[in-house]
């Protein structure tokens, strides 16, 4: 009986704690600490057990989707029924983006039933896509699970490893979008997050900040004045969403009280992100808590829950290989080619960068994401997400991605104990004299007293990660890397300009053309 009444207390905990962006929402009831610990063991002897048969899971999650999906238009079209094996998927269902998709979406929001899945989707989890505008990306019934059960797990294992059960007494917060839903052809869409709201009993709103109401206020500085407000004197004990708006966050309540987080918030123990690389925002964060804290990383998105920190003493997150969704994995110097090599689980490797494309029954098939990963332990299967497709440059063949980037900056921002508050990289073309280079905005906490070292140390870092930069400036045809400092602020102002400042929105950290360059001379100190 105690058994079945945490099981059913634990999936109720996950309906509010989704993130990325497109993400989560988090909740908890006041329960006692005691309550926790039974359950959170047993789940994480079940997530260790189902690290011995990733490959047999994913195998028979491709069978039973294939099965389910064959009396669907999509499987129709895709002869599903003739489909026994991975090699006969590859042949038959090619890698799709959004825009690809967009037809049979527009039939299951005329109200077409059994498109992509069976029956119908529950919700449309709704999406800022670049070029395909507005993604209307379907949940299914038989796909909540997955986004129920993830981060609750990731919670779980993380009460097992520490012990650490007491925060599940106290306030709890995500900075999210609105939970306002509407309707698309009868089907309730909105933010994941906003979603996964509905769903929460009214009794166990007591522990959830910010109010409802609150979480529905679309101007996001109105909005954090309030969450502000509302959670300044309170007992916070777990805070979630993405890093540069949970900065934002701490920013604000260190103005007001005049504390450091840590201090005004003694109990919290537990901060819970994803969405972007924590690694760029770390030490800020860090400095403005004031004392050490644990985090928990997650990478959830509207097209599902993929991958969850399991423990706290290995790199990576572990990669959700039963939870309906099929895995494939392109290496990013082949996407986008006619025939890429697509390899499932089995045959991934170590350290190499891969385009995530993913099959589920939420009815998206072959579908590209958009995201990078990379494996760094194959037992268990651990990633790290190294980028984004479309966010590299390779204006002149270099095909830099965010991750050196990232690991690039970090490095030479540590060595010379400087703060970063945020930052973005474009290239410079040249049409007249001189010659082209890449072009740093950065928005440094305290601009570097020698800001030419600093330059001239981040570009030998970019060397020695990216052999093909490396050859442009020693044949010549680049000239090194040149900083341009953002203002204070200037990187808020901007995303407020173009309509993005918000909970789920964040900066590209790379761009293979001006646009976002360009605009971005006007909150520079030095052009």
């Amino acid at each position: 009986m105690i058994l079945n009444q945490q099981s059913h207390f634990f999936k109720l905990i996950y309906l509010n704690v989704l993130i990325c962006f497109n993400t989560f929402a988090f909740f908890f009831m006041k329960i006692k600490s005691l309550l926790a610990k039974p359950f959170a063991g047993y789940i994480n002897r079940q997530i260790k057990k189902g690290m011995q048969t990733a490959l047999e899971d994913q195998q028979l999650i491709f069978n039973n989707l294939i099965k389910t999906a064959a009396n669907s238009e999509f499987g129709a079209d895709h002869r599903f029924s003739d489909i026994k094996n991975h090699e006969d998927f590859i042949k038959h269902v090619p890698i799709r983006d959004y825009e690809a998709f967009k037809g049979y979406i527009e039939k299951i929001k005329a109200g077409s039933h059994n498109i992509l899945w069976k029956g119908q989707p529950i919700y449309f989890a709704k999406t800022s896509g670049t070029t395909s505008g507005v993604k209307y990306i379907p949940i299914t019934k038989d796909s909540i699970p997955n986004h129920i059960n993830t981060a609750r797990n990731a919670l779980l294992c993380y009460m097992a490893e520490t012990g650490n059960t007491s925060f599940a007494d106290g306030k709890l917060i995500f900075l999210s979008g609105s939970p306002e839903l509407e309707r698309v052809g009868g089907i309730p869409t909105g933010r994941l997050s906003g979603i996964v709201n509905h769903h929460i009993p009214q009794y166990l709103r007591s522990n959830q900040l910010p109010s409802y109401e609150t979480n529905c206020i679309e101007d996001w500085e109105q909005k954090l004045e309030k969450i502000v407000s509302e959670t300044i004197h309170q007992n916070m004990t777990l805070i979630s969403g993405i890093p540069p708006w949970m900065q934002m966050y701490f920013d604000r309540l260190i103005e007001k009280s005049g504390k450091k987080i840590g201090e005004l918030f003694p109990n919290f123990s537990v901060m819970v992100q994803g969405g972007v690389n924590y690694e760029p925002y770390k030490a800020k964060l860090n400095e403005s808590i004031g004392r050490s804290i644990d985090t928990i990383e997650l990478f959830p998105a509207s097209e599902g829950f993929f991958a969850f920190q399991d423990t706290m003493t290995e790199p990576g997150m572990l990669l959700n290989t039963n939870s309906g969704i099929f895995f494939e994995f392109i290496p990013v110097a082949e996407y986008g080619q006619p025939n890429p090599t697509r390899v499932t689980l089995k045959n991934v490797e170590l350290g190499v960068n891969y385009a995530l494309i993913i099959s589920s029954n939420a009815g998206l098939w072959a579908y590209s994401i958009g995201d990078t990963v990379k494996f760094v332990s194959l037992n268990p299967y651990r990633i790290i997400v190294s980028g984004r497709i479309k966010h590299f440059i390779s204006a002149f063949g270099e095909h830099v991605i965010a991750e050196e980037v990232e690991s690039a900056i970090l490095k030479v921002a540590e060595e010379m104990n400087i703060h970063l508050t945020e930052f973005t990289v474009a290239p410079y073309v040249s049409s007249n004299q001189g010659k082209s280079y890449h072009q740093w905005f950065i928005e440094f906490e305290q601009v570097p007293n020698n800001l030419k070292d600093f330059a001239s140390k981040l570009d030998n870092q970019m060397r020695s990660k990216n052999v093909y930069y490396d050859d442009l400036i020693k044949g010549n045809i680049l000239e090194p890397l040149k900083i341009s400092i953002i203002r204070k602020n200037g990187f808020i102002d901007y995303m407020k300009r173009i309509g993005k400042l918000g909970g789920q929105n964040k900066v590209p950290r790379l761009s293979n053309d001006r646009t976002i360059a360009d605009q971005l001379v006007d909150y520079t100190n030095n052009i």
